[in-house]
């Protein structure tokens, strides 16, 4: 369907931009945020260089690579070995904080609206940001939890004490062997809740989040602001189109997309989108500079102390 469209990839001046898009957060009745790895790549969420340097050299020495995207495929020989490395990913990438606040500034410019969140991003940053948990559909699973690797059930299993464990205790980039996880069910091995097949587990919150995402979409028809954050084209199908799709039907609708040099729009939505080519930080640090100045200069004509 949108093969045959066209795609335009700017909708105007940078900075001209940055004014509407605040306008249209200020003016929305309710905002719907679609949020890709670009977001956590802006938080500081990088998988290679010096983060990967600080938290992963000893891997890379011995194994051979170089980021830690590739240490994820890597066929190691054990399951120790295997876990020595995914325990230290998902701590390093789920139970660390991001190192830039980049979440809790975007919460910052939707916090007293009526919002909502659907993300492929697994890292549980909005979460941990203070965004409202009810108010959150990870679409994709959840570095947090593991599941059957055949699934017996449509269970999983908050893994915060095991992945802890795990990383306290190897050596040698190997775990101890009673360490590995295994399923409380079947007792076969468990692994993460990250949709790669069709064995993913969509268990009871999932679908609990994917019912509360619908209600809220068909609850709102009116000012109501798609905002596309750092979305690719690996699964565009989950955000980016439906997005574009909603837009188009519901002239009162919004769509802005913010994404370092994806910043793009069908033809037939281009009055009604903002597309800002930048890094996603930044834009929203602008966002909430030029709102602090207009609430500071109100708070000085109606002389409030600041």
């Amino acid at each position: 369907m949108f093969g045959r469209m066209k795609i335009i990839k700017s909708t105007g001046n940078y900075s001209d931009e940055i004014d509407r898009l605040k306008k249209v957060i200020e003016e929305a009745d309710a905002v719907v945020i679609g949020a890709g790895a670009g977001l956590s790549t802006s938080a500081g969420f990088v998988y290679n260089g010096e983060r990967f340097e600080r938290h992963f050299s000893e891997f890379g020495k011995k194994y051979g690579f170089h980021d830690m995207y590739s240490g994820g495929f890597y066929p190691y020989d054990t399951p120790e070995e295997m876990w020595a490395y995914w325990s230290k990913f998902i701590f390093v990438n789920r139970y660390m904080d991001a190192p830039k606040p980049v979440y809790e500034h975007l919460l910052s410019l939707v916090k007293d609206k009526d919002y909502f969140v659907i993300t492929t991003n697994v890292d549980h940053c909005f979460q941990k940001a203070g965004f409202d948990k009810k108010r959150l559909f990870y679409t994709q699973g959840d570095y947090g939890l593991f599941q059957c690797s055949d699934p017996c059930s449509n269970e999983t299993y908050e893994n915060e004490k095991m992945v802890r464990n795990m990383v306290e205790q190897q050596k040698d980039m190997k775990i101890p062997k009673d360490l590995i996880p295994k399923c409380p069910k079947c007792g076969k091995p468990l692994t993460m809740n990250l949709r790669s097949d069709d064995k993913f587990v969509e268990d009871e919150g999932w679908h609990k989040a994917a019912a509360r995402y619908h209600d809220f979409l068909q609850s709102h028809n009116g000012k109501i602001l798609y905002l596309e954050l750092g979305v690719g084209y690996n699964t565009p199908g989950i955000i980016k189109y439906p997005f574009w799709q909603m837009t188009a039907k519901n002239p009162q609708a919004m769509y802005a997309c913010v994404n370092y040099g994806e910043a793009v729009c069908t033809e037939d939505i281009r009055e009604q989108a903002i597309c800002i080519d930048g890094d996603i930080g930044t834009v929203i640090d602008e966002l909430r500079k030029k709102s602090e100045a207009i609430n500071k200069k109100m708070c000085m004509w109606q002389g409030v102390k600041i």
